[in-house]
């Protein structure tokens, strides 16, 4: 037997017309000789108890619908969910297969209440709530059988899938249960209408170019009184916390959403209102302009005391910055800088280093300005995220080639006497734009890595204001050129390193060799932002260019043998599919991709998941990898049961990281955070990992906590 269910997706006409029959099962109340209602069996649990209702307690002749109601109470903090529940969740459902005389039902839903679990939104229900039953019967006035096998998800800190049968028979007969129809139409009353009637209309809605807000405006014939809003575009679709606005006669409504999770169903905007004991569903065209907040946006001031503090700390942070794990590629740069001031005067060393300096300083300027331009375009903005650029890396790459090549001794490229005169002093000593250079390059290389302290930094830097942002890039920059600042204040110490010799030929290939590791690197990286095809074609372009300046120095046999090996060394990282380091057998950790609603089911059935942000460019998340979560106690710890490893790769951009990683006002990696039963919102853990800190967040996540609300 096939029976028509209808699960709207939204509050229908027919929902009104529900909510009559059961107003008209109410009238019967003057009916003599009260007798109680049908029920079923009750489905006891500990989240909930769960049972069928129905006002009348017989089918009366010629009756062709029966009014009847899933009546769930919940246990104090245990939650149900609404048809569209948010980010996480399952939305209850009935199968009626087994039924007889029934033709079709179509399930109700009450107004949901907004709460938040493991820190994503979702809509529900708490305590109690009866969802209202329309039942049409194939034979009017026939007894009736309901079977209902029910599937709910009910979650407090933890989650429990309930899966019952309950079943109620109606008899042909008459009489009304006041106090079962009374629940039913209590109910009833709150599930939203629908329409022009419901005295709420849509003025307009608009989804940025970015999907990564919706907003909308509305308008009610009465005030609002403390209205919230909820939001569908298909079954895949979430948003955050609601940003309402009133205007000052309360009748004009201004809310604005984060777009956490979008949907590929093309379905059209369904905007819930929900206002006191009013509530309607009302569809919502697109328009495609955006629409103006019925307020000033300002952007909140901070006192100077508070900019000053943050101020030293990104000052910190820019100094840990020459000491952590993407040193490799600026220190070879430095040392360069210190070499070359061998056998210059003292006050050209001074001036060379604070040039250097000054580049450092230069390129933080430019950082500042690039963010606050992409901020106004409304693209996503964070700490290194320039090496998600396939263009930059490719740069990058080129540069620290030929300044390899050219310390190993392979060419030399002598520029116009023109340049050269401009370029020097009028002693002969060389002029500033390498050194101002220098500087510049090195603190691009040292964006990828984060640090103590840099995080905070970043963070209010990149929420804040225009000049929050750049006073902060300053204080980093001046953090960063610290080294450069205090071989400027004692300029002899250079003059301390040994006198000139051979020793600076094995100097230069040492330097060289670390530009070398450091272009390879980022080949790989390029593999992984822009596929293994583009970054082959660089190398090779970038091959034949280095060949054609060294072709003079070098006879044309030891040019080919040169190349063929420069090619066979280029070779390996190529040959790495991108992402083939999680997946390489000497890795431990077995990773699941990440996926933030996935986080809250895993924990909402008592797992403990590990959350690592990383990126193929981010050394300091390579870093944490080798020196903590590869190896033993942490390794073994992640592998056992019911912990869950998930890793978030950021090497390409992706929106969904992006948002999540702003959700808790980072704006840069590496990121880890450990979520558990007893930790629902997350332990988030310093940017450099130690065993201590993620065992410890892995205890305490893993602990149990009793639900209070």
């Amino acid at each position: 037997m096939t029976i028509r269910i209808t699960r709207p997706a939204s509050g229908t006409a027919r929902a009104a017309a529900a909510a009559m029959a059961f107003a008209v099962a109410l009238a019967g109340m003057a009916l003599p000789g009260r007798v109680d209602a049908a029920t079923s069996e009750t489905h006891s649990s500990v989240p909930a108890e769960v049972h069928l209702i129905t006002a009348e307690n017989g089918v009366a002749p010629g009756r062709e619908t029966v009014s009847a109601g899933l009546d769930v109470q919940l246990k104090d903090g245990w939650k149900t969910y609404w048809r569209s529940p948010g980010e996480v969740g399952i939305a209850p459902s009935i199968d009626w297969e087994g039924s007889e005389n029934v033709e079709g039902v179509e399930f109700l839903w009450p107004a949901p209440d907004r709460f938040r679990a493991f820190g994503i939104e979702n809509f529900g229900y708490k305590h109690e709530v009866v969802f209202p039953l329309s039942v049409t019967l194939k034979e009017p006035g026939e007894p009736v059988r309901l079977n209902a096998s029910v599937n709910m998800l009910v979650c407090s800190d933890v989650c429990v899938p309930e899966n019952f049968t309950l079943s109620l028979v109606l008899p042909a007969g008459s009489g009304i249960d006041t106090d079962a129809a009374a629940r039913i139409a209590t109910f009833a009353r709150t599930v939203p209408a629908e329409g022009e009637g419901t005295g709420i209309k849509v003025e307009g809605a608009h989804v940025d170019n970015d999907a990564k807000t919706l907003t909308a405006s509305l308008r009610s014939d009465t005030p609002f009184t403390n209205p919230d809003v909820f939001p569908e575009m298909g079954d895949l679709a979430s948003f955050g916390t609601p940003d309402i606005r009133l205007d000052d006669e309360g009748r004009s409504l201004w809310v604005q959403f984060p777009v956490l999770s979008s949907s590929d169903e093309q379905k059209p905007l369904q905007l819930t209102v929900v206002d006191g004991e009013r509530a309607a569903t009302l569809e919502a065209g697109l328009s495609d302009a955006p629409l103006a907040p019925p307020y000033e946006q300002k952007q909140a001031a901070v006192g100077l005391g508070e900019l000053a503090w943050i101020a030293l700390i990104a000052l910190i942070g820019g100094l840990i910055l020459n000491v952590m794990p993407c040193v490799l590629p600026v220190l070879s740069i430095k040392l360069s800088s210190a070499v070359k001031g061998q056998g210059q005067s003292l006050s050209r060393i001074r001036g060379g280093f604070l040039m250097s300096a000054l580049g450092v300083l230069a390129f933080m300027w430019v950082l500042a300005t690039a963010t606050l331009i992409a901020r106004s375009v409304g693209l996503s903005v964070g700490w290194g995220l320039q090496f998600q650029n396939p263009l930059f890396l490719t740069v990058m790459i080129v540069v620290l080639v030929l300044f390899a090549a050219n310390l190993f001794g392979v060419f030399e490229i002598n520029l116009p006497s023109s340049w050269q005169t401009r370029m020097a002093r009028a002693d002969g000593e060389p002029g500033y734009a390498g050194d101002f250079a220098t500087g510049a390059f090195a603190a691009v290389l040292a964006t990828p890595c984060s640090a103590p302290f840099l995080g905070t930094a970043v963070a209010f830097a990149l929420s804040g204001r225009p000049m929050d942002i750049f006073v902060i890039f300053t204080a980093l920059g001046v953090g960063l050129a610290l080294p450069y600042f205090a071989v400027a204040a004692k300029p002899g110490l250079v003059r301390r390193l040994p006198k000139p010799g051979k020793w600076m030929l094995l100097v230069k290939v040492a330097l060289g060799g670390l530009l070398a590791l450091t272009a390879t690197w980022l080949f790989w990286v390029l593999a992984g932002v822009a596929g293994q095809r583009a970054a082959m074609i660089v190398g090779l372009l970038l091959l034949a260019a280095v060949g054609l300046l060294m072709i003079r120095k070098l006879g044309a046999l030891r040019w080919g043998a040169v190349t063929v090996l420069a090619l066979g060394a280029l070779a390996v990282p190529m040959v790495m599919q991108p992402g083939a380091a999680l997946d390489a057998p000497a890795e431990k950790t077995q990773w699941v991709a990440f996926d933030r609603g996935d986080i809250a089911r895993r924990v909402s059935s008592g797992e403990v998941v590990f959350v690592d942000v990383t990126a193929d460019w981010c050394l300091t998340c390579k870093a944490n990898k080798a020196l903590v979560i590869e190896r033993n106690p942490v390794a073994e710890a992640l592998a056992s049961d019911g912990v869950t490893p998930m890793q978030a790769d950021w090497t390409r951009p992706d929106p969904s990281i992006s948002r999540y990683l702003e959700s808790f006002g980072r704006f840069g990696i590496p990121f880890n955070a450990v979520y558990g039963p007893g930790a629902p919102e997350g332990v988030v853990l310093p940017e450099l990992l130690s065993a201590d800190a993620v065992l410890e967040a892995i205890e305490k996540a893993a602990r149990s906590k009793v639900a209070t609300n």
